[in-house]
């Protein structure tokens, strides 16, 4: 009897969370977030700054005429996120079915990391020379290969994760994704030291940029030449340690009774079949669809925002674009400790609540930056506030974004992975495609940076309204590796 009773717990396989190589991974999204955040921060101010002296002939655009061009700065931004909502699912689907002696995911991977990470230091050299097309060609080039690069390296995860697992994974690939967007904040801020705005003798005044020398008429390229010169060497050196330390196809082969076992013990309506030919259940299709949708509004909100803070801190504060970098790295930092928590929470309290937790937070941190418009030419009051601000919401986007993938990638079998990363990174990329367009619009009729935060927050309720609706699913009760055990030995 005795005996019986201590061979119970072994007939079921111990799921373990290899933190080693969920580390490893973490590299794909170091150079990931490494990349979009320095994309992110500069190439916004760089075609506003291009735009404006193209239409109205001067070295010297005031602020008025740069909030002008503000739509074509988003068309431009939205014209990547577009191409990236078509190649993004291509890439996860023909990765499914790629097999090579490198794995399914690898060989896009260092193709794509190495041609973005070539091209990415012309964006700065065509701004240089002033040259719009040579400009907007090489960021779509950099967007195109960064998408053969995107869902592969983010596929990674769960193709070696266990489904109960995921969201705590998902939380330390994150971490490092973080830590690449620290160093692009880092970078941005080297640009402010150099002095990115050449000229300026503390003069100007709010929407006077008389006072200002734009970097393409100075002679020191090397301002903003060398972060992105860094963040393309990083770029290929996490990808080159993340190619000579993971093992995909024998790690596919070791983890198969876990991942099986991960297969029972998920969280779903209805339980998923390993069958490419079988259909998704109407109760798994329905919240897949409020998850997409959901998650398509607060990117709209998130990304809207994202696009033009730089601008705003510039334009409508009248501050240096360093304090940008700043609040990237304070909501870096609060997302870092969100990360390290999200999965714990989910475990208690399902991933469902834990998403609902951190839109409530979404919302209070796009209401504490709404009431940074009570401070006007204030500034030590408003740094303040925007960074609560920044703390407040990049902690509850971790509850979001850590969760919500597992959940999509939960109603899928293992064969379809990259497919299913595809349905979710082509909900943020639709939303990211039209937000920049519709806020700068909605910037260039009301001629007032301050829709900012109204703007967030109407779709962020929406947002939160929509994923009140998903099921609240628990998944069978995980057994877990502990302690040594679950550091595991991939050598």
């Amino acid at each position: 009897m005795e005996n019986k009773i201590d061979a119970k717990p072994s007939s079921k396989p111990s799921l373990k969370l290899n933190y080693k190589r969920t580390l490893i991974i973490g590299f794909a999204f170091f150079g990931i977030l490494l990349l979009w955040q320095t994309y992110d921060n500069w190439c916004s101010p760089m075609l506003m700054q291009i735009f404006a002296k193209a239409m109205y002939n001067t070295s010297t655009p005031t602020g008025d005429q740069k909030l002008e061009v503000q739509y074509l700065v988003g068309i431009v931004m939205a014209m990547d996120n577009l191409a990236a909502l078509i190649m993004l699912p291509i890439f996860g689907h023909m990765s499914d079915k790629t097999h090579t002696k490198i794995g399914k995911r690898i060989p896009y991977i260092l193709v794509g990391t190495f041609v973005a990470a070539l091209a990415f230091p012309f964006i700065p050299l065509f701004y240089y020379l002033n040259n719009i097309a040579g400009l907007i060609s090489i960021m779509a080039i950099v967007v195109f290969f960064m998408m053969m690069y995107r869902n592969p390296a983010v596929a990674l995860m769960p193709d070696i994760t266990p489904k109960p697992l995921r969201s705590k994974a998902n939380g330390l690939i994150n971490i490092m994704g973080y830590l690449g967007g620290g160093v692009a904040a880092v970078l941005g801020m080297f640009i402010t030291f150099t002095k990115f705005e050449y000229g300026n003798q503390g003069s100007a005044t709010k929407g006077d940029y008389a006072a200002y020398t734009p970097m393409w008429e100075t002679n020191n390229i090397w301002a903003i030449e060398i972060p992105f010169i860094i963040a393309s060497i990083f770029m290929i050196g996490s990808c080159l340690f993340l190619f000579f330390k993971l093992k995909e196809n024998k790690l596919e082969e070791e983890l198969r009774p876990e991942m099986e076992e991960g297969e029972r013990e998920a969280a779903v309506a209805d339980s998923v079949a390993n069958d490419d030919t079988k259909p998704m259940t109407k109760k798994n299709k329905t919240m897949l669809w409020l998850i997409l949708i959901a998650e398509f509004m607060w990117f709209m909100a998130d990304n809207g925002v994202g696009t033009y803070t730089t601008n705003y801190i510039q334009e409508s504060l009248n501050m240096d674009t360093g304090f940008g970098s700043t609040l990237a790295i304070i909501g870096g930092v609060a997302g870092a400790i969100g990360f390290l928590v999200a999965g714990s929470i989910a475990d208690k309290i399902g991933r469902k609540w834990t998403v609902m937790s951190g839109l409530f937070t979404v919302i209070l941190g796009y209401t504490i930056f709404a009431i940074t418009l009570a401070f006007p030419g204030k500034d030590t009051a408003v740094k303040v506030v925007l960074a609560g601000a920044w703390i407040v919401k990049g902690f509850g986007f971790s509850l979001v974004h850590i969760n919500s993938f597992p959940m999509v990638v939960e109603l899928c079998s293992s064969k379809k992975i990259g497919k299913f990363t595809g349905y979710y990174y082509a909900s943020s990329m639709a939303a990211q495609t039209i937000t920049p367009i519709l806020l700068g619009l909605l910037l260039k009729t009301t001629k007032e940076w301050n829709i900012l935060p109204f703007y967030a927050l109407g779709f962020i309720i929406i947002s939160t309204t929509v994923f009140f609706f998903v099921a609240n699913v628990k998944g069978g009760k995980t057994r877990t590796s502990k302690g040594l055990e679950a550091l595991g030995s991939d050598d």
